[in-house]
């Protein structure tokens, strides 16, 4: 039998991937009625099922035809998942700014519209301040799902005999949404192999999982300083987010004074919660053509930018500690492999949208030639860095080690269930090359990218 070169199934992998990823897109996007035409535009509060679209088919599918096949002698020996919480409920701050804007909508808006009728008369402000970001049912189901699929995308590494034999690892954030994410992952796995509950554990690690609330530097230059985000305060002021509170207010039949930038957010949050908590089109989506989405997408992702992304250097460097604990477990599964079994052969870790920013950043993914700024918003029209599509609910990047025998020691990065391609490692068999290249290619912050050196303040 003719052996095919690794490097061969892999551009084969790429080419057919690509095309396969923009068929299934075009096939689902709008053509459900009940789906929001912008849904594909609200940033970290957005469905899982808009990046992954056949999943609004089959909840538990696996896309093997977007994967790469290995060659024959690889095997899976370690599988690190870095997950985001499930969909949960709006923030205290947020549900506030929810409730002035049905206010305002309610004594003021003057427009005849069916849907205003229906805000105005059938809807119901129901979010409260004490739901303060818990999870909801959907985002359980979020994690629930997430584990079927990964256990049949790693049938080897997520299994029953791996769990008894306490090869899995499961650590998470301390926040409650977090926490009910790691226990509703691990039902899904439960109900997977009919196993009692008890049989699982989990650690709390907040050094890991939330290392921006004690980076010192990182709160003091950035989450506390004004100036920080000072391009998202000059956006927010600017022609196109005012074109979009005009459009609103001319909808709503009110003052232009009346619709400001927090009163756009809110209508804009109502929409992405109304769809990713309870799967409705809300009569508060009609308040947003697909041009305002757009704009709305880009300063959610201009904020994320500059305060997780590359817009200041400790953002990134936050993460240290996080991305130093990911190489020394793959290090010791590549060591292990060579003598016998992986002791660690899974590690499930549970955090949030700003804990997964700042790794992926440090990592270089989705890096744009020119960063985001508040000028440029037309030509960021094909930027890679979009939080629509990097960090939805239940957003995860799995790092994938296999033992390919004389092929060598390999690593898979996937991000969202698709995978990726390290950024500047273009040709070197692409999304599975050589462990040793990614070390190589990442040695400067394996030497160095200490989280101590890096967050105190000088």
């Amino acid at each position: 039998m003719l052996a095919i070169p690794f490097k061969f199934i892999v551009a084969h992998f790429l080419i057919g991937s690509c095309i396969s990823c923009s068929l299934r897109s075009s096939a689902k996007s709008g053509d459900d009625p009940n789906i929001p035409a912008i849904a594909k535009y609200f940033s970290t509060k957005g469905r899982y099922e808009e990046v992954n679209p056949y999943l609004i088919d089959d909840i538990v599918a696996v896309n093997r035809s977007i994967l790469p096949t290995p060659s024959p002698q690889c095997r899976e020996i370690h599988l690190t998942a870095i997950i985001r919480h499930g969909t949960r409920y709006p923030t205290t701050k947020n549900v506030k700014k929810m409730r002035l804007l049905h206010d305002l909508v309610s004594r003021n808006a003057s427009g005849k519209q069916g849907w205003l009728r229906e805000i105005k008369h059938q809807w119901t402000m129901w979010y409260t301040e004490d739901m303060d970001g818990r999870l909801v049912q959907k985002g359980i189901d979020d994690h629930k799902h997430l584990a079927v699929r990964l256990a049949k995308l790693f049938p080897s590494l997520i299994s029953k005999e791996k769990l008894r034999d306490g090869h899995m690892n499961f650590i998470t954030s301390s926040k409650h949404r977090c926490v009910n994410s790691t226990l509703a992952f691990q039902s899904g796995l439960a109900g997977l192999w009919t196993i009692e509950g008890d049989e699982f554990d989990h650690n709390l690690n907040d050094a890991l999982m939330r290392f921006f609330d004690v980076c010192t530097k990182f709160v003091e230059h950035v989450e506390n300083n004004a100036s920080a985000l000072q391009e998202v305060d000059k956006f927010e002021v600017g022609a196109e987010m005012r074109r979009v509170q005009e459009k609103i207010a001319d909808r709503l039949g009110v003052h232009y004074s009346l619709i400001t930038n927090d009163m756009a957010q809110a209508a804009f949050y109502l929409c992405a919660y109304e769809f990713a908590i309870k799967t409705v089109n809300s009569p508060w989506c009609q308040l947003f053509d697909e041009v305002d989405a757009q704009v709305m997408e880009y300063a959610n992702d201009l904020k994320h930018f500059w305060k997780r992304g590359y817009g200041h250097d400790i953002n990134s460097k936050s993460s240290c500690i996080l991305f130093h604990d990911v190489f020394s477990r793959l290090n010791n599964a590549a060591s292990q492999s060579k003598s016998g079994p992986v002791q660690e052969a899974v590690t499930i870790q549970v955090g949030h949208a700003e804990t997964l920013l700042p790794l992926l950043t440090l990592l270089g993914f989705f890096k744009d030639s020119d960063p985001l700024t508040s000028t440029n918003y037309a030509s960021q029209a094909q930027r890679s860095f979009r939080t629509s599509r990097i960090l939805p609910y239940a957003a995860n990047l799995l790092l994938v080690l296999y033992d390919c025998g004389e092929d060598g020691l390999r690593l898979q990065p996937l991000l969202n269930e698709r995978p990726l391609a390290f950024p500047g490692m273009a040709g070197q068999q692409d999304s599975m090359p050589l462990y040793q290249d990614v070390r190589e290619h990442y040695k400067e912050l394996l030497d160095g990218c200490d989280f101590e050196t890096e967050c105190q303040l000088f």
